[in-house]
């Protein structure tokens, strides 16, 4: 169907938008992203969504659009440790490349995949550049026990291009949605993702349930899926997309992290990293116990894959 028609249907309104059903919504986001409709009609996408909001559907529909274009990875031996990166660092350092290599060291792949969604951001892959860890130019077999970061262009220019559209109209869309739920590989993969605003709880939830997907979902730091050093959140498990409440959130915020640095920028957090990594500092205890959490649910994978 041509996009102003579904534009038509999504476009009426808070209330009197009509949700699409997931074959829709799969056909309206690979066409988005396929760059077969105008600036324009990607502009009323977007505000239109933006208002109306996604529905489990409409979220699972995006995601086969994605899953089915996007480059992938080969299988690994274990499961890929999968850790989207979009937000950056804002007022704390972006942990996300320590979150990375604490699992590397645990013998897990994991790939990091993001671009720069919003201006004046620290971003993990530059983080990464620092610690020696190239970005790579296409999809390759991700080893036990490293770690490996890629662009989104390098996954689906179509898909960068329609994330960048925040820094033109400064509003996000379901793409930003939808990438944090990206697994862009063959084997089994294991999502590590998280929420901001507590409405999207409910509708990340049902979404990976319905597409029976291994995750761990919880709120993240400033957007990232590394946990907030300072505090211990709320941690839900997915295993073929069942549920179970790994950890409820415990009250309080520390008021300092040993050795955490103040300043944000690429060069001392990846010192900040080399020094926990080299022992010299403490790995903070929010991310250890993420690290648990995220080895628990990699063996489950594991066992459920084998089954």
């Amino acid at each position: 169907m041509a996009i102003r028609q579904y534009i038509k249907e999504i476009g009426r309104g808070a209330r009197g938008a009509k949700a699409l059903e997931r074959a829709q919504a799969a056909d309206l986001f690979g066409q988005v992203i396929d760059g077969q409709v105008s600036d324009l009609e990607i502009g009323a996408f977007c505000v239109a969504m933006r208002i109306k909001g996604e529905t489990v559907e409409e979220m699972c529909g995006f995601l086969d659009a994605l899953q089915a274009r996007v480059a992938r990875f080969a299988p690994t031996d274990r499961p890929l440790v999968v850790l989207p990166s979009y937000n950056g660092a804002r007022k704390l350092p972006v942990l996300t490349p320590l979150l990375a290599l604490l699992l590397a060291r645990e013998g897990l792949p994991v790939l990091l995949h993001g671009m720069r969604t919003e201006a004046r951001r620290v971003l993990a892959s530059e983080v990464l550049e620092v610690l020696g860890t190239p970005e790579l130019t296409a999809p390759k077999k991700i080893a036990n026990g490293e770690v490996a970061h890629i662009a989104t262009a390098q996954l689906h220019p179509g898909l960068a291009r329609l994330l960048a559209v925040r820094e033109t109209i400064g509003l996000r869309n379901p793409g930003h949605s939808a990438v944090k739920l990206l697994t862009p590989c063959d084997g089994p993969a294991l999502l590590v993702s998280s929420y901001t605003h507590p409405e999207y709880f409910a509708m990340l939830q049902a979404t990976l349930a319905a597409r029976g997907m291994h995750a761990l979902l919880s709120r993240g730091l400033e957007g990232e899926s590394v946990a907030d050093p300072r505090r211990h959140p709320r941690y839900d498990g997915f295993v073929a997309g069942q549920h179970q409440l790994l950890q409820e959130q415990q009250p309080g915020t520390a008021a300092e992290v040993p050795g955490l640095p103040q300043e944000i920028d690429a060069a001392t957090t990846a010192r900040y990293t080399r020094a926990v990594l080299d022992g010299a500092l403490p790995v903070p205890t929010a991310l250890a116990q993420q690290v648990e959490h995220i080895l628990h649910l990699a063996a489950q994978t594991t066992a459920e894959t084998r089954a």
